[in-house]
């Protein structure tokens, strides 16, 4: 039996025309990249009874998170696969995959009252998704999608990227220089001073940090190996990952060659790491065992 991660309620039921059952669904997620949906029914003779219904699938690794919008009509579910995918809970179809997030989602959640979607996830981002009352099924975040080829991006979707990465002040010296796609990924430290003329120590280490998190997202994606089952140290896939008091996980040969070498700041943030305590990340660990029994059979 696979792990259960979650489970939820929906918010509204349904009555059976026929007997007069009250009915809720119930979603359960976990280990085996997949949504059960499940019906609850109360009478007052019979008291709870819980029956499988169906099977919901698309996620190719295990899924963390799910919830029913308000009115019960659409389903959303997070993976470690860093994909958030939208059901109709009617048809039990697929109405949007969104792929924003880095890494793996581990929270999601509707508005009470409209549609609105949260999402949450170990990259430390919470997106914000509207909906169109009209067409529920196309979905917008509030920050556009990070198209999976950069280089195709144009001058304005450079100038979005800046904005969702807080780097709002540098939007007109891009455009004054006719940054897109292909010219962002090769920017160097040396063009940001010469060419771009940005100054600030700062700004310039956060643009090529930025930079370099595209190209990692743009390599695991060529490979298919999802980002998360990577070392960050390595870029290989890890076999015992163990997660720092960074929040980080790592091979864990891999960190303790790190800080035996006396390097005492994570190779992430770069911040000195509070603990040098090293902690076995058995969650991702059985994750990518999981992923490694379905593709490379």
């Amino acid at each position: 039996m696979a792990q259960l991660f979650y489970g939820t309620l929906s918010p509204t039921s349904y009555i059976d025309g026929e007997q007069g059952l009250q009915f809720f669904r119930l979603a359960s997620c976990g280990q085996d990249c997949q949504i059960k949906i499940w019906v609850v029914s109360f009478t007052h003779i019979l008291g709870f009874e819980l029956k499988y219904k169906s099977t919901l699938s698309g996620h190719c690794a295990p899924v963390l998170a799910c919830a029913f919008s308000h009115n019960g009509q659409m389903l959303v579910s997070g993976s470690v696969d860093k994909s958030v995918i939208v059901y109709d809970t009617n048809t039990e179809t697929i109405l949007h995959t969104l792929t924003q997030h880095t890494r793996y989602v581990t929270s999601c959640a509707f508005a009470p009252n409209i549609l609105l979607l949260a999402t949450g996830s170990m990259d430390k981002t919470v997106n914000i998704w509207q909906f169109d009352l009209e067409t529920p099924c196309q979905a917008r975040s509030t920050d556009d999608q990070v198209k999976q080829f950069i280089e195709d991006w144009s001058e304005d979707d450079v100038s979005m990227w800046l904005c969702a990465q807080g780097l709002n002040d540098l939007v007109d010296i891009f455009k004054i220089n006719n940054i897109d796609g292909r010219e962002l990924f090769n920017l160097t430290k040396e063009s940001l001073v010469d060419d771009l003329k940005i100054e600030s120590l700062g700004l310039r280490s956060k643009v090529l940090r930025k930079i370099e998190e595209l190209r990692t997202k743009v390599k695991a994606l060529s490979s298919g190996i999802p980002d998360e089952f990577l070392c960050p140290i390595t870029r290989e896939l890890m076999k015992d990952p163990v997660i720092a008091s960074d929040g980080y996980s790592y091979e864990k040969e891999a960190m303790e060659n790190w800080i035996s070498k006396k390097k005492r700041t994570s190779p992430m943030t770069n911040l000195i790491l509070p603990s040098m305590v090293l902690t076995p990340n058995r969650t991702l660990k059985m994750a990518i065992s999981r992923w490694l029994e379905t593709h490379q059979k």
